[in-house]
């Protein structure tokens, strides 16, 4: 069985197509395309949300929501 990060067809956030690519957001656990992908890069918050992202993948937690948890 595929996740279904690699086989959704539609970002979570803008509903546009992933066409090939897609990255996961920094702030939940979201797939989303590179447009919302630049948009979450402008956030204020965003060094934050890629500091602790890189910490839980230190202790070894792959699956962490992200510091906005599931909110798209």
């Amino acid at each position: 069985m595929k996740d279904k990060f690699f086989t959704q067809e539609n970002c979570d956030r803008c509903g546009g197509s992933l066409n090939g690519c897609r990255t996961m957001s920094k702030f939940s656990e979201a797939c989303i395309c590179m447009i919302c992908s630049d948009k979450d890069q402008q956030d204020p918050d965003y060094k934050k949300a890629v500091e602790a992202d890189r910490e839980q993948i230190k202790r070894g937690n792959y699956r962490f929501p992200g510091i906005r948890g599931g909110k798209v």
